[in-house]
């Protein structure tokens, strides 16, 4: 639970000192006066980075750093510093000790609920992967690395590939043997991931949509989990005169996706507006009981925005599952959000200026 926040150059921010509330902050404000950036900050306060850009771009424009500082309600504190300087590296400080990547203990858990996240079933499927790749390295130590490794691979693998011919089998035997490997660490954990939403979010959803309408949720992966690495190795290798001609890899966990059926028929050809809406909504309220059960620890919940589209029934069940969180919703307007809450709602005013 964080009980202040400071920015220091941070986005739209000189230096700004906020006073949080233990239950729900409302941040209101005009359209470009700094609640995304805000909210923004308090991610990259729990994770160490973005959801929206790399780390130079978050310093004030023309400055060379910025800092964010915050203490939680045991008194820790807790640093960011970030800089646009190649040769100097964010640095992180928890209660005076410095440190140059947080473990996965050592990040916050948080769950982000964006308009974007609405659209999640509708666009391509990298964003589909990104949903399960972000919640499992939020909850499964050693994931967020395999996941980097896995894409350094990739990206060495493709750039032999753009030689043609020249990429021979032998040259890609190494990337192909690591490729596989790492796929097959990422595909077991999607999978089983995949798994356990699924396991609840029928019954969640009709609770929330209030009809007897089946949704299921699964991952498709190319190959059988239990023998994923040999198949992925060999398909690597037969596949070469095609990923050749293509310029890069063509299979594998970077080209799969999880989808959605409402009553066995694909969500992106059969679900109204309303009906994906509640099934995401379903799948945030999910990823925080997920996130709460394995890290044993509350996550921050952070809504940019959605109040306003989401109609009065979805919000009413949003605001249910609220109760336990620490939670920052963004708004133009207050009295759409204030109204949801019979308790007190902490709110931030911000200006045009900031």
């Amino acid at each position: 639970m964080i009980t202040d926040l400071r920015l220091q150059r941070f986005r739209s921010y000189h230096d700004a000192s906020f006073e949080l509330n233990p239950g729900v902050n409302i941040i209101v404000g005009p359209n470009a006066s700094g609640k995304t950036n805000l909210l923004e900050a308090l991610l990259v306060l729990a994770r160490g980075r973005s959801y929206r850009v790399k780390d130079p771009e978050l310093v004030q424009f023309g400055k060379t750093w910025a800092r964010i500082d915050a203490h939680n309600h045991a008194g820790t504190q807790r640093t960011i510093k970030i800089t646009t300087k190649p040769e100097q590296k964010k640095t992180y400080e928890l209660d005076g000790k410095s440190l140059k990547r947080l473990s996965l203990q050592q990040t916050l858990p948080a769950v982000l609920f964006e308009p974007n996240h609405l659209q999640l079933f509708a666009g391509g499927s990298e964003r589909r992967r990104d949903y399960l790749d972000d919640l499992l390295e939020q909850t499964t130590p050693g994931y967020a690395a395999a996941r980097r490794q896995y894409r350094r691979t990739l990206t060495q693998r493709n750039t032999l590939l753009k030689q043609g011919s020249n990429a021979t089998a032998a040259k890609l035997f190494p990337w192909d043997l690591r490729l596989s490997q790492l796929g097959g660490v990422l595909v077991r954990a999607r999978s089983e991931l995949a798994g356990r939403i699924n396991d609840n979010l029928p019954g969640l959803y009709k609770k929330l949509s209030a009809t007897n309408t089946k949704v299921t949720i699964a991952y498709t992966n190319q190959w059988p989990v239990d023998s994923y690495e040999s198949r992925f190795l060999k398909k690597l290798e037969t596949g070469l005169t095609d990923d050749q001609q293509r310029g890069f890899t063509g299979h594998g966990p970077h080209r799969e996706d999880l989808v959605m059926h409402f009553d066995g028929r694909p969500a992106q050809e059969t679900a109204s507006r309303g009906e994906t809406r509640t099934a995401i909504l379903g799948l945030k309220i999910i990823e925080l009981q997920t996130i709460e059960g394995i890290r044993a620890t509350t996550p921050l919940l952070l809504l940019d925005d959605v109040f306003s589209e989401l109609d009065g029934r979805r919000r009413r069940a949003l605001t249910e599952h609220l109760a336990p969180y620490q939670t920052f919703i963004t708004t133009t307007d207050a009295d759409t959000v204030v109204g949801h809450f019979t308790g007190s709602a902490h709110v931030i005013p911000l200006s045009s200026g900031n």
